[in-house]
């Protein structure tokens, strides 16, 4: 199979280089070769933060202030949030005992828009205080946890306990705090509903060839197991999580999904998605998947962000210079299918889907270019092409308009 193989660098945590360097001035000037020489092993933090999963506690304080000044694109943001029929307070829960994704009976949609509802009433209530927000997310929030006791279907129940298990378990994390919440009643209900699929899911694979399942099939079970991981203070899980993200077998992998690197006319690094030959739809979720699997780990003091040479960032720089309508380069990708790892290949990127809007760049382009000041032409560009972002609702009531939960100009505009 052709690909290359995964670079083993080692990298410095974000909190252990805080740690040992005394602060951000002096982690951000040790050289690679000193990061290197300084490597400590990926371990859960001592002391889970709280929040601290894609929103923490100076994320939603810029957003409140920002809001209540009425400045922009912070009040563009909120803006769009408040529109959504999903942020209001007259949301009725639709909980059941099973969900299906795949084959006969599908009844998911309950699920994924439900999910949509409690985040964005948590975030309101965050952001802007009214407590009609906050009962409506904890009623949401409180009655899936007594009510849902499997996630099934075909292997489609796979996707369904990954996307919609990490972003349920964000809903209750910005709820965890709130009185009339059950915290303990839903952390039970996500380790004993989500993580049996998500932990089953990147051990076996469904039973199929290691490389039959596209990249974001492991991104969101991945992302779900660290986000149950924070959301119950569970340091297995965690580490489980971000182990994977690092040198994990299957496509979801940093390496796997990013496999051929390039540089292009102009200097900038770029990266080959491992979905990239299949469809851009597909392709931008993986940023959004990605996105959130290394935002919610540098919440806790690991920086997947700038793991192996920031391989993600020339990834999102490729994704958004194809999205923008550049041409970029191209490796055949081949890889094996079923369970006989059957050869397949692809020669040419896909242009199906291509542009296809989805709100996910903002997390990336304030990261790379507000936190880390570098220079993110692409990935800008794609940014502020698709600002406001909003949420589940705001891009179509199928599946894929809800695989992210958005709202990323409010939340991280610097």
């Amino acid at each position: 199979m052709s690909r290359t193989s995964p670079h083993h660098h080692n990298d410095v945590s974000r909190r252990g280089l805080l740690k040992t360097a005394g602060g951000l001035t002096a982690a951000l000037a040790l050289g690679a070769g000193a990061a290197s020489a300084a490597a400590t092993a990926s371990a859960a933090p001592a002391a889970f933060t709280h929040p601290g999963m894609l929103h923490n506690a100076g994320d939603i304080n810029r957003a409140r202030v920002r809001v209540a000044a009425g400045t922009d694109p912070w009040l563009s943001g909120w803006n769009k949030l408040t529109a959504n029929s999903h942020s209001q307070p007259t949301w009725t829960p639709r909980a059941t005992a099973t969900i299906i994704r795949g084959g006969t009976g599908e009844n998911y949609g309950l699920l994924y828009n439900d999910v949509a509802a409690a985040y964005q009433n948590a975030l309101r209530w965050r952001v802007g205080g009214t407590e009609a927000n906050a009962q409506c997310a904890a009623g949401i929030l409180n009655a899936w946890a007594t009510t849902l006791a499997s996630v099934t279907g075909n292997a489609d129940r796979f996707l369904a306990a990954g996307l919609y298990g990490w972003q349920f378990a964000n809903a209750a994390e910005l709820m965890r705090d709130y009185d009339d919440f059950d915290l303990s009643a839903f952390q039970e209900m996500m380790a004993n509903v989500f993580y049996p699929l998500n932990n089953s899911f990147l051990t076996n694979h469904n039973d199929a060839c290691i490389t039959n399942y596209w990249a974001n099939w492991d991104l969101c079970n991945t992302a779900s197991i660290l986000a149950i991981g924070i959301l119950n203070e569970d340091s297995a899980k965690y580490d489980q999580a971000v182990s994977y993200a690092k040198s994990g077998a299957g496509n979801g992998s940093i390496a796997h999904a990013v496999p051929y690197l390039y540089t292009d006319a102009d200097g900038y690094d770029l990266g080959q998605w491992q979905e990239s030959g299949r469809d851009q739809g597909h392709t931008v979720l993986g940023m959004g998947q990605m996105g959130a699997i290394c935002e919610m780990a540098w919440n806790q003091g690991d920086d997947l962000y700038s793991y192996d040479s920031k391989r993600f960032l020339k990834a999102a720089q490729y994704v958004a210079k194809y999205n923008l309508g550049n041409d970029v380069p191209f490796t055949t990708y081949t890889w094996g299918s079923g369970q006989n790892c059957a050869q397949n290949a692809q020669t040419v990127i896909s242009a199906s889907s291509r542009g296809q809007v989805r709100p996910v760049w903002a997390m990336l382009h304030y990261h790379y270019n507000r936190r880390l000041y570098l220079d993110d032409k692409y990935i800008s560009q794609m940014c502020f092409s698709v600002a406001p972002e909003g949420g589940g609702g705001d891009y179509g009531s199928t599946s894929g308009g809800y695989d992210q939960l958005g709202f990323g100009t409010l939340m991280y505009a610097k």
